[in-house]
């Protein structure tokens, strides 16, 4: 059995606090829906989704089930499952690691689906079902990198599990359904072509990366990576404690999550912020207020308030904005920053042509 190889710690990562933010969110409040990131390559995207899933804290699994399904049927439980728990013979628990899964650029929908023998089930009347990539992504993260040079209907397929928690399989007149709860993490670089917007609409929320300019920081980067693959052990080690109180940090967000309250001024200030900047549907006033709430129980506090909101709408309306074409121009953070603050604060936002230059 080969051994586990080590993880570069999150806590170790200089810089891109969006990009953890984002992260960690999405992992005490997975309902946000996943994050989109945008930006350039080398900026520690993949780095940074590995190392969430060290601090999140084992699960409990059900014993020999392919799917990991929760022995309670918190998640929902696979026939498998469920035909064990009638027939009375208990369901066996094991403790195991937060998965992580990459599916491959060249991923086939039947790897990521999964596929059915029709032949057995013709001559034997069992269905005979072959889990693929979203089963082992079962209460776990999926990440997929250069999500845009997917296949649309492949992305569609995805983001609809996502949504609905259950990957449905059909060939023919069989069927075979498993629970499929997982974090929802894409990357793309915009260069190598955009996703549709009912597609980019779909993820929760999206993040811009970009390489550090600061030279101390670069500087940190470089001397983090070459410490941590010259003595891993050691490099974690001494990373431990900040590990750790992030881990513990993550899990009473969990907890805090289910008291926050929504106030009516938190409401409408995600409402007038869509609003105002011109994002389509409500989807981004549901993200924003559910990502407000994942902010809040960060720093234990049981009241959203209006920072939480606005640092939350950017979050969230970045790729949602009606006047602000993805393919046509780069967004920039900060700028779009300064258009939430203006219009948190009442302020008279500037016309369509030139938010586009957001």
């Amino acid at each position: 059995m080969r051994s586990r190889m080590p993880l570069f710690p999150f806590t170790a990562i200089v810089g891109q606090e969006d990009l953890k933010l984002a992260l960690l969110i999405n992992a005490i409040n997975p309902a946000i829906g996943g994050v989109l990131i945008r930006g350039e390559k080398g900026t520690g995207k993949s780095t940074a989704v590995r190392a969430l899933a060290a601090l999140l804290p084992e699960v409990e699994a059900v014993a020999g089930c392919v799917y990991g399904c929760h022995p309670q049927g918190v998640d929902g439980l696979c026939e498998d499952c469920q035909r064990r728990r009638i027939e009375g013979n208990g369901l066996p628990v094991v403790r195991k690691a937060v998965p992580v899964v990459t599916l491959p650029l060249g991923a086939t929908e039947d790897r990521v689906l999964g596929t059915i023998d029709l032949e057995a089930a013709i001559h034997s009347g069992h269905k005979r079902f072959e889990p693929g990539l979203l089963a082992r992504a079962h209460r776990g993260i999926l990440y997929i990198d250069e999500v845009n040079l997917l296949e649309d209907h492949l992305v569609d397929i995805l983001l609809d599990v996502a949504a609905s928690g259950v990957n449905v399989v059909e060939r023919e007149s069989v069927s075979v359904a498993h629970p499929a709860r997982f974090i929802l993490v894409g990357t793309m670089n915009p260069e190598e072509g955009e996703l549709r917007p009912q597609l980019l609409d779909r993820f929760g929320i999206c993040i811009e990366v970009k390489g550090l300019v600061n030279p101390v920081a670069r500087a940190a980067i470089v001397n983090n990576r070459l410490a941590f693959e010259r003595a891993p052990e050691d490099f974690i080690s001494a990373q431990q404690a900040a590990e750790t109180e992030l881990k513990h940090r993550v899990q009473r967000a969990r907890e805090v999550l289910l008291t926050v309250q929504v106030s009516e001024a938190a409401l409408q200030l995600a409402v007038h912020l869509a609003l105002t900047m011109g994002a389509e549907g409500h989807r981004a006033d549901l993200v924003t207020i559910r990502a407000a709430c994942a902010l809040a129980a960060l720093e234990g506090r049981t009241a959203i308030e209006s920072a939480d909101i606005k640092r939350a709408a950017v979050f969230a309306l970045r790729h949602r904005l009606v006047h602000h074409p993805l393919e046509d121009e780069e967004i920039d953070t900060a700028r779009l920053v300064e258009q939430i603050d203006a219009a948190a604060a009442g302020e008279s936002l500037p016309p369509a042509s030139e938010k586009k230059s957001l």
